[in-house]
């Protein structure tokens, strides 16, 4: 049996050929996920939540995308600093809807770069607005041992940077599992199910690096044992 991935899709003002406002997600996540034997599905936007929440509930897990900044009223900042951008709070709420569906459903998650740093919100935690040395640079991940990447990547693998948000506060239940030479925080992983967040990006360079595609290898093994056990 072939697990099926929910990726929610988000809004793009245009697509090639198309007249109108269309739903993508980027093709690297979906190709890592068919490597690793699951076939991706996108999911609309959405502001029904129990319609989110049925819909999710026909999967086998949950793979969260990076993209724009997320709203930062929505992890409690009274200020908001010039770097911003690209905060759209439609796709906020949808992803957080998602992410809780997901987390109430017990499905095994993925999340991402942005998708990390929601999932920390949608736990309570908050975000640094703006760092940097972290944007479009390779560098190395320190990783904790016993965490679940620790059996998956190398001791200090290196991950492909496209952030200058980094998780502050540690949502609630979480835990950091890989941090950068500067402290910057990596990884993160709820400790009682497959919950896992990376900041970097694996599926920039997963095509030629088993260390990279070996997260989404195990992220399908976990969503295809969920499916076998139901």
């Amino acid at each position: 049996m072939i697990p099926f991935i929910a990726v929610p899709g988000r809004r793009t003002p245009e697509a090639k050929g198309l007249r109108t406002e269309a739903v993508a997600a980027g093709e690297r996540y979906l190709d890592a996920v068919r490597r690793a034997g699951a076939e991706p599905a996108v999911v609309a936007p959405t502001a029904d939540e129990d319609r989110l929440a049925t819909t999710l509930g026909r999967f086998d897990g949950l793979l969260m995308l990076g993209g724009g900044d997320i709203e930062p009223q929505r992890y409690g900042a009274t200020e908001v600093r010039d770097e911003v951008r690209g905060v759209d709070p439609r796709q906020d709420a949808f992803e957080m809807a998602a992410l809780r569906a997901a987390l109430d459903l017990g499905l095994p998650v993925l999340a991402i770069c942005r998708g990390a740093q929601l999932l920390n919100v949608t736990c309570g935690g908050s975000l640094h607005q703006h760092i940097d040395g972290h944007r479009l640079v390779l560098h190395d991940v320190a990783v904790e041992p016993g965490s679940r990447l620790a059996g998956l990547v190398p001791e200090r693998p290196v991950g492909h940077s496209v952030h200058h948000q980094s998780i502050d506060r540690v949502g609630d239940g979480l835990v950091v599992t890989a941090r950068a030479e500067d402290g910057t925080v990596e990884a993160i992983e709820l400790q009682d199910r497959w919950v896992v967040g990376v900041q970097w990006h694996p599926e920039d360079t997963a095509f030629d690096d088993p260390a990279q595609q070996g997260l989404f290898d195990r992220f399908v093994a976990e969503c295809a044992r969920r499916l076998v056990a139901s």
